[in-house]
């Protein structure tokens, strides 16, 4: 669970499971591509520095990343290729990669391709689709995480509901975050669809489980898996 930006549109996005790494030849030109989950762009600029420390004799270190749930940060650096041929076409990857149910939502990425030049020049074009498909064949072989964003919801009930509360919420499907227990009952944290139909929902088959007689107050905008 993280919380959620109030100010954020997504209601879900995609990221990356772990690392990857993938590497292709083109010409006698070998390109390796690093994709890693970050966070920030320290994070991202971390791991462009990694690649360049571990492969400096590689003529050039491309990368690109996206980050946020709105993909609203979105960098990408050519390192020294002809302008507009290595760094745009991989962020392009990136950010039009279709996850799930034609979603493009793929976020707090970054991507590195490492270039050891094979002595033919491969032009504009080639570069381009070069960096392009390097990206994209690492993708291909990546797993995903999806997150949604969830509300939380504050449950609370007396003593003579409180020995079946939990497996009354397991049993409605909500996700149980917490429960704190006190003299007079106890108080469950769930987390449901953050959605004005979602909260109705889950308020009606709450209210419904404990016979009317449960409090339920909104909390906290989550993101969970």
């Amino acid at each position: 669970m993280e919380l959620a930006d109030p100010h954020v549109r997504a209601s879900r996005f995609t990221r990356l499971a772990a690392e990857h790494v993938h590497e292709i030849e083109i010409q006698r030109s070998v390109f390796r591509t690093v994709l890693a989950p970050v966070r920030t762009e320290d994070d991202a600029r971390a791991v462009i520095e990694e690649q360049r420390r571990s492969f400096h004799d590689a003529r050039h270190h491309c990368s690109a990343f996206v980050l946020g749930p709105d993909q609203d940060t979105q960098r990408s650096s050519d390192d020294g290729e002809p302008a507009g041929t290595a760094g745009i076409p991989m962020l392009t990857a990136l950010a039009q990669r279709e996850t799930s149910d034609e979603r493009r939502d793929l976020t707090d990425v970054v991507a590195v391709v490492t270039r050891w030049f094979g002595g033919i020049l491969l032009g504009a074009g080639g570069l381009v689709r070069a960096y392009s498909d390097s990206v994209s064949q690492a993708l291909d072989g990546a797993r995903f995480e999806p997150w949604r964003r969830k509300r939380e919801l504050l449950v609370t009930v007396d003593m003579a509901q409180a020995g079946r509360a939990e497996h009354v919420i397991r049993g409605l499907g909500y996700t149980l975050l917490d429960t704190t227990y006190s003299a007079t009952g106890c108080c469950m944290t769930i987390a449901v669809t953050d959605s004005e139909e979602g909260i109705g929902a889950a308020r009606a088959a709450l209210q419904t489980a404990f016979a009317g007689e449960a409090k339920i107050v909104e909390g906290r905008a989550v993101w969970s898996q």
